[in-house]
């Protein structure tokens, strides 16, 4: 198992900037990617980066690429979502997510997640 806590969400307006956190305890040395998710009100649930944590390789959505920024603390264990420019459309609860279980390629741990709100 591995245990998954975000933190980092709150209120900010458009253009403004938040730093999202993902703690990971437990099973640790068994995630080879984790991710970040977010669900908007009315909205289904949608990848925003991942991130392979064995090799640091990053990929982005489309509608955050050049504004967020996927990183990690491999001695910690923390993933972060470095977030700028941000917009009303961004508003959502954010997720952070890990792929430890066979077969790769499937989340298999979710966080509870933080809500981040965008004012205009």
């Amino acid at each position: 198992q591995v245990q998954l806590v975000e933190s980092g969400g709150g209120l900010v307006q458009a253009g403004g900037s938040l730093r999202l956190s993902c703690a990971a305890s437990g099973r640790t040395f068994s995630i080879s990617a984790m991710g970040w998710f977010r669900q908007g009100p009315g909205k289904e649930r949608e990848w925003v980066a991942g991130l392979s944590w064995t090799g640091g390789g990053t990929s982005y959505a489309d509608s955050v690429k050049g504004r967020f920024t996927i990183s990690r603390d491999n001695a910690k264990n923390q993933l972060f979502l470095q977030m700028n420019s941000l917009k009303p459309e961004d508003t959502a609860v954010y997720y952070c997510a890990a792929d430890s279980l066979p077969p790769p390629g499937e989340y298999d741990f979710w966080g509870q997640g933080t809500q981040v709100t965008v004012s205009s």
